[in-house]
Formats: structure tokens, sequence, C-alpha cells
């Protein structure tokens, strides 16, 4: 986490409330991400991980209270907000090639052939995340740790504040998985971008972590994966016995009922 020199937060929620279909899924939510700060957002099927990150892109808007990027209210297309989706693979025929999916990130809403200077920035996002052999390479040609290196790459396009990322680690294997965090990791070290993670499974990212934020059935617990991944703390969300169990740099949550990240 960068520490250098006093920061305000790049992301900021105040008392921050969502329901949806009558249904609250989280209130007086509090939070402040400062620069380089990787957050790990966890929670089960439906305790809306993914409605935060539609929060902050500006496509959902808080019941009550207010989410704000550096200063300024959220909005929609706001350029210092990086955006990482769900894994999902491309056809073997797609006719797009990595510089193109990353040039669709430089140029926005922006239409015609790109200038030399948006070119340049497409090639430096790409050596970024190792992937310049990538940029004339069809996306359907890719593997899926490749695809999600230039979807990264997409996301970081126009130099963001924080960069979303919603479950970007599925259907990779585990040495794909270990290559994106690493990369993320990296990126918010040297760079000072917040990294937002909503995940399944917390050991891939266990490493990278420094705030754990836990969604469940309208509450949440906010802390550092010490202080949130233990035994009382969940069990006390979850309304039912469970047990945190640590071996070295992995956790495992059994419980007497079925209880999911």
């Amino acid at each position: 986490m960068t520490t250098a020199g006093p920061s305000r937060p790049v992301l900021s929620l105040r008392q921050a409330t969502l329901r949806l279909g009558g249904r609250e899924l989280w209130s007086g939510l509090d939070l402040d991400v400062e620069p380089g700060t990787f957050v790990t957002v966890l929670g089960p099927n439906g305790s809306g991980k993914s409605s935060l990150l539609k929060v902050v892109l500006g496509l959902r808007e808080l019941t009550a209270g207010s989410a704000s990027v550096a200063g300024r209210a959220v909005r929609r297309g706001d350029r210092r907000v990086g955006y990482v989706p769900q894994h999902s693979g491309f056809d073997a025929d797609t006719p797009v090639r990595g510089r193109d999916l990353v040039q669709l990130g430089v140029d926005g809403h922006r239409w015609g052939l790109p200038s030399w200077g948006r070119s340049s920035v497409v090639q430096d996002r790409l050596r970024q995340v190792g992937a310049d052999h990538l940029a004339d390479v069809r996306l359907g040609r890719m593997s899926g740790g490749e695809q999600q290196r230039v979807r990264i790459a997409q996301a970081l396009a126009t130099d963001p504040d924080v960069l979303l990322c919603d479950e970007p680690l599925l259907s990779l294997d585990p040495r794909h998985q270990a290559r994106v965090v690493d990369l993320l990791d990296r990126r918010r070290r040297d760079h000072g971008t917040a990294v937002v993670f909503v995940t399944h499974e917390i050991n891939p990212v266990l490493g990278a972590t420094d705030l754990v934020l836990y969604l469940m059935d309208g509450r949440f617990v906010l802390g550092t994966p010490d202080e949130v991944l233990r035994s009382e703390v969940l069990s006390s969300l979850y309304g039912t016995r469970v047990e945190v169990v640590r071996r070295r740099d992995r956790v495992a949550v059994l419980a007497d009922e079925a209880v999911g990240f």
C-alpha cells in the first residue's frame, strides 16, 4: 500500500445504503480507499458485491448516502475509474485484436482512426501488463489468462485512480489467477492505483489484500484480513457457527450451515 505523504481517498462512501427490489443489500456503509490500497470484497451471491461496483461506475444510484471518486460525486463514464469485468471467453473467430480492445478504452466515445498519440498509449498499456506480444493476436485465440491481461490493459487505458475488478479470476486456472493478481498488485504499488476486487475466493488475493469488505444479508464488516477473517466475526455476521482455519498463507471457512464468499 502506498504510504508516501498524506493523500486524500480516491474513493469514499458515506452512510451509503442500497436497496433493490424492496430488499436492503447494505446500509450505513462508510468506506475510504486511499491510493494504492487493495480492497477485497467478499460475500455470498446476492449480497451486493457487483452492485457496489455499479454504484462507483455511476450505473446505479444509492438509496441514501453518497459516493465520490477523488472528491467528486460518482458519475457514469468517469475516466478516473477503470473496470475489469468477469472473465468470459471470446469466440475463436472474433476479429478483434488485443490492440483493438485496448484502443476502445483509450478512445471512449470517440470515432475515427486513432491518432499517433493514442496509439502509443495502447502500446504502453499493453507493455505495462506484459502483453506486448498480444497486440496483433485475435482475442479468440488467446488463453483465458491472456484475455484478462488485455482486459486489464483496457481498464488502465485512461490511467485511472481506482480499478474495479468484478470476479476477474473466474474460470482461470491457479497459475493464471496468480499472474493476474500479481499484475494488479504491482500496478497499485508502482502507480498508486487503488484496487477494489470482488471475488468469491479470498486465497488467491490474500497476500495482496489490505482491507476486506464482507457483505452479508444487509450487513457488512470492514477491516484488515486479520480483523475480519476470524471465527467470532464471521459467526456473528452469518448468525451460525463459523470456524476460520488458517494454514500458512491460506484460509478455510468451515460452518454448520452452507456459507460462502
